[in-house]
C-alpha cells in the first residue's frame, strides 16, 4: 500500500478491518471478565485471592511479555507473530470457557496475556506499515485506536448480557470472533517490512532478563493492593525487578545484535509518550474501578446496568476514527492530546463530591470528558508511539506504549484499592465505604493533571504543518 492517496480503497480497509477486529477482541475480552467475575467466583467457589488472581494472571502475561513481543514481530516478521498469536488467543481463550477448576483459570489467562503481549505490537506495526505516512496512516491510526478504546467500553455491555446466559460465554463469545478475524486475515494480511528480517543472532540473554524483570515488576505492581499487608514482599518484588532491568540494559549495551536498541529511549518525545500513556491509564483504571465499587456495592446496580452507565464513553469509537485525524492533521499530534488529557483530569475532577443518591445526570458530564478524552487520546497516542521511529523498529515502538499502558491500568487498580483500604473501606464490617471511593478517586484526577503537564512540554514545540503522505515526508516525533 504504497500509494500516496489519502483514499483508502476496499483492501485497504479489508485490512484495517482485521487488524481493528484483533485490538477490539483483546479490549472486550478484559472488559467481559471483569464484568463476570461475581459470577466465576460462585460458580467455582473461588477465594478471593484466586480471583483476584484471574485478573493479576493476565496482566503477568501481557506485562511480561510485552516488550519481547514487539521485539520479535520486528525480527521474526509481524504479519507471522500476528496470526500465530491470534491462534494461541483463541484455543487459550476457549480453554478458560471450560475451566472448572481456579488453577485452570488461572494459566489460561496467563497464556492469554502472553498472546496479547505478541499480537498487540504486531497489529500495531502492520498498521504503521501497511498505510502510508501523513492523512492516510492518520485515519487508520484513529479508526485503530477509537476500536481499542470502544472494544473496553463495549465488553462492559457485552459481558453484562452474556453473563445473564453463563458466565462461560465470557470466554466462548471471543473464541467466535477470533475465528472470524483469523479466516480473514490470512488472505488479506502482507508484511510490506521484510517478512523475515536479517538477525545475526537472536539475543537470547536479553530476551530472558527482559522478560523476567517485566514479570517481577508486574508482580510487585499487581500486589501494591494489599496496602501495607505484605509491603516487604511487595518492596522486594519491585527492587529485584528494577536489578535485572539493569542487568538487561547491561547485556543490551554489549549485545552484537541487541533485542532493544538503547538508543530509542534516548527520543525525549518517545519517553514523554510512554509516560503520558503510563499516566492516562493509571487514571482510567482507578476511575473505572471505583466507579464499578460505587455503583455496584453501594448503589447496589447490576453488572449490567452499570456497563450502561458507562456505555456513552464509548462515543470514542464515532469520535475516533472521525474528527480525531481531522483535528491531528490540522493542529498537530501533541496539542490534541493535550486536550484530550485535560477533558480526563476535569471528569475525574467533577466526580470527585460523589454522594451516596447521585442521580445518573450528576455523572453523565464525567462520563462525556471521559468519553472525548479517548477520542482526543487514545488515537494520538497510538500514532506517537511509532511517528518519527525506523519502520523496523515500530514493533518495539509498538510493545513500549502497550507495556507502560498495561502497567498503567495494573498500578491503577493496585493504587486506588491501596488507597481506599488505608482510608477504611470497610462499612459495617462489609463493602466500601463513600469515604474510601472518595480518597480514591483523588489518584485518577491527579495522575490526569501530571500526564497534561508531561504532555505540556511538547507545546512549546512549533506545531506541524499537515504532512503529506510521500516517500519523502520527514517523520517528526510530537
Amino acid at each position: 500500500m504504497s500509494t500516496s492517496s489519502s483514499r483508502m480503497g476496499v483492501r485497504a480497509w479489508g485490512v484495517l478491518f482485521v487488524l481493528c477486529g484483533a485490538i477490539f477482541l483483546e479490549g472486550i475480552d478484559v472488559a467481559m471478565l471483569n464484568v463476570a467475575l461475581p459470577a466465576i467466583r460462585e460458580d467455582l467457589g473461588l477465594s478471593t485471592g484466586v480471583l483476584s488472581g484471574v485478573v493479576s494472571s493476565y496482566v503477568l502475561g501481557y506485562g511480561g511479555f510485552m516488550l519481547l513481543g514487539g521485539r520479535a514481530a520486528d525480527l521474526l516478521g509481524r504479519r507471522r507473530m500476528f496470526l500465530l498469536w491470534l491462534v494461541v488467543f483463541l484455543i487459550f481463550s476457549g480453554l478458560g470457557g471450560f475451566a472448572t477448576e481456579g488453577w485452570m483459570l488461572l494459566a489460561a489467562r496467563f497464556v492469554t496475556g502472553v498472546a496479547a503481549a505478541f499480537m498487540a505490537p504486531a497489529g500495531l506495526a502492520l498498521v504503521t506499515s501497511n498505510f502510508p505516512e501523513g492523512p492516510q496512516r492518520n485515519r487508520a491510526l484513529g479508526v485503530y485506536a477509537g476500536t481499542a478504546a470502544g472494544g473496553f467500553s463495549l465488553g462492559l455491555v457485552a459481558g453484562g448480557l452474556l453473563v445473564s446466559a453463563g458466565w462461560r460465554w465470557v470466554f466462548f463469545a471471543p473464541v467466535i470472533l477470533a475465528a472470524v478475524i483469523l479466516l480473514a486475515a490470512v488472505p488479506l494480511l502482507k508484511d510490506d517490512v521484510q517478512e523475515t528480517p536479517e538477525v545475526q543472532g537472536f539475543d537470547f540473554a536479553g530476551a530472558l532478563s527482559v522478560t523476567a524483570a517485566m514479570l517481577l515488576l508486574a508482580y510487585g505492581v499487581v500486589r501494591l493492593e494489599h496496602g501495607g499487608e505484605g509491603l516487604g514482599t511487595t518492596v522486594a518484588f519491585l527492587a529485584a525487578g528494577l536489578v535485572v532491568l539493569g542487568v538487561f540494559a547491561l547485556i543490551e549495551r554489549r549485545s552484537a545484535s541487541p533485542l532493544v536498541r538503547l538508543g530509542i529511549l534516548k527520543s525525549a518525545p518517545l519517553v514523554r509518550t510512554n509516560l503520558a500513556a503510563l499516566l492516562f491509564m493509571v487514571s482510567f483504571a482507578g476511575f473505572q474501578f471505583m466507579v464499578t465499587l460505587y455503583l455496584q456495592e453501594l448503589r447496589g446496580w447490576t453488572a449490567l446496568q452499570t456497563g450502561l452507565a458507562m456505555l456513552v464513553v464509548g462515543i470514542d469509537t464515532i469520535l475516533a476514527p472521525t474528527l480525531t485525524p481531522w483535528l491531528v492533521n490540522r493542529f498537530g499530534n501533541v496539542r490534541i492530546l493535550f486536550g484530550g488529557i485535560v477533558s480526563a483530569a476535569l471528569a475525574y475532577t467533577l466526580f470527585l463530591p460523589v454522594a451516596p443518591d447521585w442521580a445518573y445526570a450528576a455523572m453523565l458530564p464525567s462520563m462525556l470528558l471521559l468519553g472525548l478524552a479517548f477520542s482526543l487520546s487514545y488515537g494520538p497516542l497510538t500514532m506517537a508511539a511509532t511517528d518519527g521511529i525506523d519502520e523496523r523498529e515500530h514493533g518495539l515502538a509498538g510493545g513500549l506504549l502497550y507495556t507502560s499502558m498495561q502497567f498503567g491500568m495494573a498500578l491503577g487498580i493496585s493504587a486506588v484499592t491501596a488507597v481506599s483500604l488505608a482510608t477504611g473501606s470497610a462499612q459495617d464490617g462489609e463493602g466500601i465505604s463513600l469515604e474510601a471511593i472518595r480518597s480514591g478517586l483523588v489518584l485518577p484526577a491527579a495522575a490526569a493533571v501530571l500526564a497534561a503537564l508531561i504532555t505540556a512540554f511538547g507545546l512549546r514545540r512549533k506545531a506541524p504543518t499537515p504532512r503529506v503522505p510521500t516517500p519523502a515526508a520527514a517523520r517528526t516525533l510530537v
